[in-house]
């Protein structure tokens, strides 16, 4: 009886967040998988029957295979960027220096900040006439950073087919460091000081101590980082749509900026709904791949 009363208490208190996940998020994901599998613009409630025709198409689809691979170049060389910068930054301000408080108090600064004002911000920045890089080059003697295209237009980095991914990926590094920044800090605050003190006690100082200790000790709150940039790169659009729209010919086309594509202008939902569950499916696969690269903790804890 005592058993069955916690069964019945357990089933009550978790029943409502069940539902609430089933209707907002299963049901959602199981509809998603039908409209796939139809040929629908979107606006007609005509819809015809393809079955996995849409897939095919997009596994056949040249687009579809440059956006993921330039999501994959975000993932790598922004997410990277990201790590180094914010495991290094989170280890540095550990003192209590003014220089150390002064940061613990701005670094969050561009995460809290909304898509669209990051978006024209950098803009600016990477304006050819009036723009904060266009000026740090002339200060230090740099060329410029636009070239003369057809009819005498100026293009900006933003419009370079070589410098328009690099320069959303640096926008993106810029805007999404600071989180991570935060779950490092977290990270090294929970180390005991105990270790810390034996450290010391043992001559591990600097770089070293850095290598052996701390960043071990860190590597169960890596592991959240990493599948948490998986998420974010695979999942960017925002940033890419209001800088660059894709653009140019499909320099920084992503995934998510294809389906809105698919969607919005080419009117075709089936197509668009098949790229987001193949989205779906690719964030799931990469996030267990990364879940089982990363099971083997360093310090001999398994997870």
């Amino acid at each position: 009886m005592k058993n069955r009363g916690r069964t019945a208490f357990i089933v009550t208190y978790l029943a409502p967040a069940v539902l609430l996940y089933g209707v907002f998020v299963i049901l959602p994901v199981l509809q998603a998988v039908g409209y796939s599998l139809f040929k629908w613009s979107g606006l007609s409630s005509k819809k015809t029957y393809v079955g996995f025709d849409n897939f095919k198409q997009l596994f056949h689809d040249d687009v579809f295979w440059q956006a993921l691979l330039h999501n994959a170049w975000i993932f790598l060389f922004g997410g990277s960027a990201i790590l180094i910068v914010a495991i290094a930054v989170a280890h540095g301000m550990q003192g209590e220096s003014r220089a150390t408080k002064a940061l613990r108090s701005v670094y969050l600064f561009p995460n809290i900040m909304s898509l669209v004002v990051v978006a024209i911000l950098w803009e600016f920045v990477y304006d050819p006439h009036i723009g904060l890089l266009t000026s740090v080059m002339k200060l230090f003697g740099g060329g410029a950073t636009h070239r003369s295209g057809a009819a005498g237009i100026d293009t900006s980095i933003l419009g370079s087919p070589t410098q328009a991914l690099p320069a959303v990926i640096v926008t993106f590094v810029w805007f999404a460091v600071g989180f991570y920044i935060m779950l490092f800090s977290a990270g090294i605050r929970q180390i005991p000081q105990e270790v810390a003190e034996a450290s010391k006690l043992d001559g591990a100082e600097g770089l070293f101590r850095f290598r052996k200790i701390t960043l071990p000790l860190l590597w169960s709150v890596g592991r959240i980082a990493v599948i948490y940039l998986v998420i974010n790169t695979l999942n960017v659009f925002a940033l890419v749509f209001l800088m660059t729209q894709g653009g140019p010919d499909r320099k920084t086309e992503v995934m998510l900026t294809y389906l809105y594509e698919q969607a919005f202008v080419n009117s075709d939902y089936g197509a668009a709904t098949a790229l987001a569950i193949a989205n779906f499916v690719i964030v799931m696969a990469v996030s267990g791949i990364v879940l089982r690269l990363t099971r083997k903790d360093p310090t001999g804890v398994s997870h």
